[in-house]
């Protein structure tokens, strides 16, 4: 087992190379994924997809451990049942684990008090595993929208440090467009709750997504680069970024998807680690609890944006 890592962080969001970057894997076996929800995936498939999730997280830790990076691992809290030693794993070796849900579920496929439940689920099983507390979390398909509000006070209820789940973006799955694209407080229907929103580029009037996923397997690695440039000329406002483990495993077996849903799902997937291991080259990474922890010192000089419905 490697030992943890120390990579300097930086408090301040400057321009310059220091200029501090949210890195984070949305952890869950291929299988769970928004698009195959309605699909019968047999136990066979699903132990495959088990496996080679197992096995393309630890190469992503082999990478950043060479590197000497700390990441954010928002880790479906099944997945700590199933692999532990997986998940001990990033905690031993310096990295955040925060809360993915317990089965990835929608928050839309919740009420409050079911939502609440399968957040302490989630949160007690990581924590369990990792000896450490969860401060953070992301909701599956980014499903904290306005409709979905009430889940901010559950979130900050359950005492957690921040959230990352609102993308600035209109699309068909979701996003909250007008939203802020720095780091803000989010108003609920009761309570409050520091935001980490996803990366955008500011182009032709419109918020673009380019903070990962099928955007860094779709665009030039140059589009992200600029929207991490026009991040840092903002104030409380890192780039946030996010990837899964399954987005790093060319030869896995493929979902009987529709057409959409198959270009989204696997365009680009035969270049993605080549273009990870330049982008892990070219930047100063923090985890997300650090990021949060130096942005919430100065909590009052932050954007508030309500979600709630008036």
């Amino acid at each position: 087992m490697r030992a943890p890592t120390t990579q300097a962080s930086h408090s301040n969001l400057s321009t310059d190379g220091a200029y501090p970057v949210g890195l984070s894997f949305d952890v869950e076996e291929h299988d769970r994924i928004e698009t195959a929800a309605h699909l019968s995936v047999g136990a066979e498939l699903k132990e495959t997809y088990a496996r080679r999730m197992e096995d393309t997280t630890n190469w992503l830790l082999d990478q950043l451990g060479a590197r000497g990076i700390r990441a954010t691992f928002f880790v479906v809290g099944q997945i700590a049942r199933s692999h532990p030693r997986l998940v001990r794993r990033m905690a031993e070796e310096g990295h955040e684990v925060g809360s993915h849900s317990w089965e990835h579920k929608r928050v839309h496929q919740f009420d409050a008090s079911s939502f609440r439940e399968d957040l302490r689920r989630s949160m007690d099983a990581l924590s369990e595993v990792t000896g450490q507390p969860v401060v953070g979390f992301r909701a599956p398909t980014f499903s904290v929208v306005r409709q979905t509000s009430w889940a901010i006070d559950v979130l900050a209820e359950a005492g957690l440090l921040y959230d990352s789940s609102i993308f600035p973006v209109r699309h068909d799955r979701y996003g909250v467009p007008e939203a802020p694209r720095s780091a803000f407080i989010v108003e609920g229907e009761r309570n409050e709750l520091l935001e980490l929103p996803l990366l955008t580029l500011r182009a032709l009037g419109q918020n673009l997504p380019v903070a990962g996923g099928g955007y860094f397997r779709l665009f030039p690695l140059a589009v992200m680069q600029r929207g991490i440039r026009q991040a840092a000329r903002r104030s409380h406002s890192p780039a946030v970024l996010y990837f899964h483990p399954w987005e790093f495993d060319p030869d896995q077996p493929r979902l009987p998807l529709s057409r959409l849903s198959r270009f989204r799902t696997y365009v680009g997937v035969k270049r993605t680690r080549g273009r990870l291991v330049k982008l892990l080259d070219g930047y100063q990474f923090t985890p997300m609890r650090e990021l949060a922890q130096q942005i919430a010192q100065k909590r009052d000089e932050l954007p508030r944006f309500r979600l709630a419905s008036k």
